[in-house]
């Protein structure tokens, strides 16, 4: 498949698509997938992962362009709030109080090839 004439039916579609990029990416960089696309009324989680015992909850941001900041820029203040609330939701349904996590941020700008980039603990 042509990724330069990638095209989605919506911007669910393309999420998921990008998502499933970082996935990729934070596999070979050693993470372990648990779950995708994590929602509840307060919000979305888009990636679950695991590092080692850490759980690592993670926001995933694709912008084709470097335009307003590119996709660093579109981990807002708001979307930082809704994504603490949503972890805040799934620890109590899986009862991890006790348990290590960390949240991270992954931005992918550009087009074939991607350009990753992946912050740690940026909550």
């Amino acid at each position: 498949m042509n990724w330069f004439t990638q095209s989605f039916a919506n911007t669910r579609q393309k999420g998921e698509f990008y998502e499933l990029e970082a996935e990729h990416y934070l596999v070979e960089q050693g993470l372990t997938p648990v779950e995708r696309n994590f929602w509840c009324k307060l919000g979305e989680i888009d990636l679950i992962m695991r590092d080692q015992q850490t759980w690592v909850f993670v926001e995933v941001k694709y912008r084709k362009g470097q335009q307003y900041g590119g996709a660093n820029a579109a981990f807002t203040k708001q979307k930082q709030q809704r994504l603490h609330r949503a972890i805040s939701v799934y620890i109590q349904q899986h009862q991890l109080q006790n348990s290590p996590l960390r949240v991270d941020f992954m931005a992918i700008n550009g087009q074939n090839p991607y350009q990753f980039n992946w912050f740690k603990n940026v909550l």
